[in-house]
């Protein structure tokens, strides 16, 4: 009989199909593309309160209603857009949070504007290279550090909406900024 080796994995997305194939193929992967820096920051706002495997099985609902993270597109988003995106059932239909996207599309900018891009803006908070931690269980990963702080204060004086540290902290996890992949883990060579 031939064996076969099991993958090991962080424990948060085992078991769900969905959550492995993205845990394995993006997250704590570094991103440096601002579209898809974009596409975090809108995701990573809009799940705020819900879980990020409601928003994962939703992301090409946002996609779509989002221009394909087309920030500038995002940007123009007008209130009668935003009364259409309110009647979408395939996305989070919560104002707030979709007013949110707007504004962040339109500071998305203003930084790019400031800095050449998104990326060298949010990478300088990590001095321009992913912090690789050692972590050996989930218990030890942090919601928030003093990267993440830093970069919500800096980011709310800047107008930004729905993104707290916490909220950050995640989307440093998941844009490769940091590499909170447990030692055991698989991805976490792939990512260091």
């Amino acid at each position: 009989m031939k064996s076969t080796k099991e993958i090991i994995r962080c424990g948060w997305c085992v078991g769900k199909p969905l959550y492995e194939q993205y845990h394995d193929d993006e997250w704590g992967k570094p991103v440096y593309d601002d579209k898809k820096q974009f596409e975090f920051l809108v995701l990573e706002s809009a799940q705020a309160g819900l879980s990020w495997y409601t928003i994962l099985q939703r992301r090409e609902a946002y996609r779509k209603a989002f221009a394909n993270f087309d920030y500038k597109k995002v940007a123009k988003y007008d209130d009668k857009k935003v009364e259409l995106l309110l009647q979408d059932a395939s996305i989070i239909r919560n104002k707030a949070k979709i007013t949110a996207a707007i504004n962040n599309a339109i500071k998305f900018i203003a930084i790019q504007k400031e800095f050449g891009s998104f990326s060298a803006y949010i990478w300088s908070f990590v001095g321009g290279k992913p912090i690789v931690n050692k972590w050996q269980s989930l218990k030890e990963v942090p919601a928030t550090t003093i990267e993440s702080d830093a970069l919500a204060k800096d980011m709310k004086k800047r107008g930004f909406q729905f993104l707290g540290s916490t909220t950050l902290y995640a989307h440093m996890q998941a844009t490769g900024l940091v590499n909170d992949h447990l030692l055991t883990c698989h991805a976490y060579k792939k990512c260091k």
